[in-house]
């Protein structure tokens, strides 16, 4: 591929410019068109002979049989990587990502939930987060009955975030199996997370079954399974899919997305890629086939690592849409969220 180096100054000047008519309009850039663009004198002419150069490069692309030029996949790389100038993010903006990343009276899901949906809204794409599951430290754990058969669970972490599922039970159990059922797991889960303890704990219940009664152990291993989670550490939140609709221009525009619901949907490659992303510093941007992913051809992804307990990194928060993004304006938009989430929750 193509290095930015090899590039000379009118080259990637005139690049730019095609790659910015692109985020504007998603249509071809041609030689005339883009003479009007450019704040240099260069001839219709010239700038065809410069356009044939990065298209020999691998950095454009002549649609069907149009005049006009767009940039390849490598093309977007080469230009997000290189040669992008990164936006200040509006004051509105910054303020509308903070009144949704607020926890007030929020918990740590419904936080990640409420910023996922900024980010979606302003950017105008699908906004998705990477959560954990069971990664943080628990405090407090109650069982509440709700009505026969049914009981809500409610964990507290150290960070003051509250966790609510309602797990199904047997009929019949009394308050006092539910207190039983608490003070168990009070006693062995606080200063842990879930992951670590619940194996040591239902392994000691296969052990010493005598230390609670039936129906208590069925509490405890409920509330448990809910909690535990089997497979995956992680799950993934996604907002806004139909953003995604509301600016396809063309039809292969429309394939793409397609193709992106249908990773959505499975999610398997996108876990994939966002578990990669965790392990990475700062702002992460995969264009395209960069994925080794059929379905994310044509599409972009922007995701950045949010961190908790003073540092440690759980997940991902970023926005996924079509290779024509507005990247100068959303990677500082990802970034300033998953920096205010790290702040407020960290």
């Amino acid at each position: 591929m193509t290095k930015l180096e090899e590039l000379d100054k009118r080259s990637r000047e005139v690049f730019r410019h095609i790659v910015d008519a692109y985020v504007e309009t998603g249509e071809p850039v041609g030689s005339k068109s883009l003479s009007s663009r450019l704040g240099i004198s260069l001839s219709p002419a010239t700038i065809r002979n410069v356009m044939a150069d990065l298209e020999a490069a691998g950095l454009l692309f002549a649609p069907h049989t149009s005049a006009g030029r767009l940039p390849t996949e490598a093309g977007l790389r080469l230009f997000v990587h290189g040669i992008l100038e990164i936006g200040d993010l509006a004051p509105q903006e910054q303020k509308e990502i903070e009144h949704h990343c607020k926890t007030s009276g929020k918990s740590f899901s419904t936080v990640l939930e409420d910023a996922t949906k900024a980010l979606s809204g302003l950017s105008r794409c699908a906004g998705i987060v990477l959560a954990p599951k069971s990664e943080a430290i628990l405090k407090h754990v109650e069982f509440v009955s709700l009505s026969p058969g049914r009981v809500l669970v409610v964990l507290i972490t150290e960070e003051g975030f509250v966790e609510n599922r309602i797990i199904e039970t047997p009929p019949g159990i009394p308050p006092s199996s539910l207190t039983e059922a608490s003070n168990y797991l009070n006693s062995r889960l606080a200063g842990r997370t879930l992951k670590e303890a619940k194996s040591k704990i239902l392994g000691e219940l296969e052990e010493n079954r005598s230390q609670l009664d039936l129906l208590t152990s069925k509490v405890v291993e409920e509330g448990l399974a809910m909690w535990g989670g089997e497979g995956t550490s992680t799950s993934l939140i996604i907002r806004g899919q139909s953003h995604l609709l509301q600016d396809v221009r063309h039809v292969e525009e429309l394939n793409h997305i397609r193709n992106l619901f249908e990773a959505l949907d499975t999610q398997s490659e996108i876990l994939e890629l966002l578990d990669a992303s965790i392990a990475a510093d700062g702002v992460q941007i995969f264009i395209g086939s960069e994925s080794n992913s059929f379905q994310l051809s044509g599409c972009s992804l922007i995701v950045s690592p949010y961190s908790v307990d003073k540092g440690r990194i759980v997940g991902v928060i970023g926005v996924i849409g079509p290779a024509r993004l507005n990247y100068s304006r959303i990677i500082p938009m990802v970034d300033y969220t998953a920096k205010l989430i790290s702040k407020t929750i960290g």
